[in-house]
C-alpha cells in the first residue's frame, strides 16, 4: 500500500477544500435578482418589549405590524392588542416597542430606530430631526461642522432639500458629495 507524501497531502486537502467551498457556493449561495438589475434593498425592523424575541429583523418586503411581531416570535404572553393596525405597513428604520397595560391589553408605540442603528443600515437620517450628537457619528462630522448644520437648520426653520448642506458654512462641493448619502428629508 502506497502512502501520500506530507507535500501531497497538503495539495489534496487544499484541492478539497477549494471543491467544498465551490459546492457550497453554487447550492447555497443564491443572489436574489432584481427586474431592474438594482441590489434588493431589505427593510430593517427593531422590535422591544413584550415579544418572545427583541431585536432587529430584516424582511424582503414591507412588513405590516403582525408580521413584524410574528419574526419576533409573538407576544410573551396571550395579550391583545389594537388589529385594527395589524395590516399597517412598515417603512425601514421603524422601532416598535411593545408594552403591556393592565392585564391583558398590549400597546405598540412606532418610532425611528436609533441613529447609530439606522447608520449601521445604511439608512438615512432626517436631516430636520437629527440630534447634535447623531450628526457627529458621520464620518467626517465633528462637533462645530454638527452646531454650524444645526444653527443653520434652526435659522432657515428646517432644509427643504439635502443639496442645501452645501450652504453650511464649512461644507463645500466635496464634503457634500461625502455626507449627502447619509440624509433624507421626511415630511
Amino acid at each position: 500500500m502506497k502512502h501520500f507524501s506530507l507535500h501531497q497531502q497538503w495539495v489534496l486537502f487544499i484541492l478539497a477544500l477549494l471543491l467544498l467551498g465551490s459546492l457550497t457556493f453554487k447550492f447555497y449561495y443564491h443572489p436574489r435578482p432584481t427586474p431592474s438589475g438594482e441590489p434588493v434593498k431589505e427593510i430593517v425592523v427593531e422590535v422591544l418589549g413584550e415579544v418572545r424575541q427583541t431585536g432587529i429583523y430584516l424582511f424582503e418586503n414591507p412588513p405590516n405590524l403582525r408580521e413584524a411581531i410574528e419574526r419576533a416570535g409573538g407576544l410573551k404572553e396571550t395579550a391583545q392588542y389594537d388589529t385594527t393596525f395589524s395590516s399597517m405597513i412598515l417603512e425601514t428604520g421603524t422601532l416598535l416597542t411593545i408594552t403591556k397595560e393592565y392585564s391583558r391589553d398590549v400597546k405598540v408605540k412606532m418610532e425611528r430606530m436609533a441613529a447609530n442603528k439606522l447608520l449601521v443600515f445604511s439608512i438615512p437620517l432626517d436631516l430636520n430631526r437629527v440630534s447634535m450628537e447623531d450628526l457627529c457619528l458621520i464620518p467626517g462630522i465633528g462637533e462645530s461642522l454638527a452646531q454650524e448644520i444645526i444653527t443653520y437648520r434652526e435659522r432657515r426653520r428646517g432644509f427643504r432639500l439635502v443639496e442645501e448642506l452645501k450652504n453650511v458654512k464649512g461644507i463645500g462641493e466635496k464634503k457634500y458629495q461625502s455626507f449627502k448619502t447619509f440624509f433624507i428629508i421626511r415630511p
